[in-house]
């Protein structure tokens, strides 16, 4: 296929062979870029839509909504619920679609959630359940990460897949920082003039333009998904049904990797989702969304690394000592809270968060890297006479963007969970407990499957 072939995007690519050095170096890795850097920022806009109820909630009461933390908390985890609910069908539409359509169509429909918001926040009139529905409409976005993931496995060869599903996986959950610095700056002003309506009065006089939250993703939705339908491409041989890729619910290893992505990622976006409101809530004097932004942007920002780490060492052996690292993390967040015996210290308590927000985006990295080498090792390992076959690649390339997809979906719970934990009776230190227990499960999971001596898929 030539070379000017690859140039194109909005065209289906029928001969697809990334394993191969020269069909790579010849054309190949040019259109795997072109499709990742689309990708990238349409992944971007969908986790600030998914997340954006975490830099909302808190204005809420100042501007005459009348609602109670517990609701508040639940406006912060709906998109989670249906954010993780969606991934587990889009894990699939890659290779049912095509990764060029689904990409533009998943990113158009963020337009729905954000308009609606912009018009509901004008009201103060507006009840609980129509915010309720509208927090469920952004779980579109957390949908996109699993298609997008999926989509952009199958561009790169086994031996830069870390990194390039780093990048678009980091890059994209920068959308959770962007939002959460972006929003607070947008709603002191009428950025759309006339046409995003009037301003709100809180109660100490200050004008608010909370529609801005909703209406400034707008313009950038309409032009990526754009881009997405004619800059991208769908690839013939990634094509499956559902049926074909369901082989994986039979695979001890999705589900293993199910529950440490769990760690990572949904304690990535559970705490995304909760950290306003647990400054807010532990340190009433400081300003949650001066700083709140920074716990997202250092975990995505890491993410790529955690990737590149793994790349060039052992994805099991980074995901193991990170654990740890995060464990430790966890106890240092909870020494420095206050107490009925200390003040605590907000400083501490923030060094310490952003730790553990660095892990999580390390751990996010290092866990996609070890997917489609466990897999690759599993299908060499059950048909041999296959091994080194364009046959057996496609193969391993489509169950592995499949346990992707899904790991993630599974993971995404965790933007729903997370917050409701934290709000629930367990309350902080109960959340905090729980979750350390559950990262020493996955520490023994990661040691005895994947990173000890003799493992059974050292990866």
């Amino acid at each position: 296929m030539s070379n000017k072939y690859y140039t194109k995007g909005g065209k289906l690519i029928t001969d697809w062979r990334p394993e191969v050095a020269e069909f790579w170096e010849g054309g190949g890795k040019k259109v795997a870029k072109r499709n990742l850097w689309i990708s990238i920022p349409a992944l971007l806009l969908a986790f600030a839509v998914w997340m954006v109820w975490s830099a909302v909630i808190v204005h809420l009461p100042e501007i005459g909504f009348d609602f109670d933390d517990g609701q508040l908390f639940w406006l912060a985890a709906l998109p989670g619920l249906t954010g993780a609910t969606l991934r587990i069908f889009y894990s699939f539409m890659v290779p049912i679609f095509g990764g060029r359509r689904w990409t533009a169509i998943s990113t158009a429909s963020l337009l729905i959630p954000s308009l609606w918001m912009g018009l509901a926040v004008q009201n103060p009139d507006t009840p609980f359940m129509i915010f309720a529905i509208i927090a469920l409409l952004c779980g579109f976005g957390g949908g996109n990460f699993a298609s997008s993931m999926s989509n952009i496995s199958f561009f790169y060869p086994k031996a830069e897949q870390g990194t390039a599903l780093g990048l678009n996986a980091g890059l994209g959950n920068l959308g959770v920082s962007v939002m959460q610095f972006t929003v607070p700056l947008v709603i002191l002003f009428a950025a759309f003039g006339s046409l995003g309506g009037n301003p709100q009065v809180s109660e100490t006089g200050t004008l608010f333009y909370l529609q801005n939250a909703g209406f400034i993703w707008v313009p950038f939705i309409l032009l990526f998904s754009v881009l997405a339908w004619f800059g991208m491409n769908d690839i013939a041989t990634a094509k499956a049904s559902f049926k074909d890729q369901s082989i994986i619910f039979k695979r001890k290893n999705n589900w293993i990797m199910c529950i440490l992505y769990m760690a990572t990622f949904g304690s990535f976006i559970g705490f995304s989702a909760a950290f306003p409101m647990l400054i807010k809530h532990s340190f009433p004097a400081i300003d949650a969304l001066k700083f709140a932004f920074l716990g997202p942007l250092v975990g995505a920002l890491f993410r790529p690394f955690g990737g590149w780490l793994s790349d060039k060492t052992s994805g099991a052996k980074v995901t193991f000592w990170n654990y740890i690292v995060m464990v430790l993390a966890v106890l240092a967040v909870m020494y420095f809270l206050p107490s009925e015996s200390r003040e605590g210290s907000f400083v501490g308590y923030f060094i310490s968060f952003m730790v553990l927000f660095i892990t999580t985006g390390i751990g996010n990295g290092s866990t996609f890297t070890m997917i489609p080498i466990i897999f690759r090792t599993l299908h060499e390992r059950l048909k041999p006479e296959k091994i080194g076959t364009e046959a057996l690649f496609v193969e391993i390339r489509k169950e592995s963007a499949a346990v992707v997809g899904f790991t993630s979906a599974v993971a995404a719970y965790g933007a729903f969970f997370v917050p409701k934990m934290f709000g629930s009776g367990l309350g902080v230190f109960g959340t905090f407990i729980a979750l350390i227990i559950y990262y020493l499960v996955c520490i023994v999971l990661t040691w005895w499957y994947y990173s000890r001596k003799n493992a059974e898929f050292p990866s």
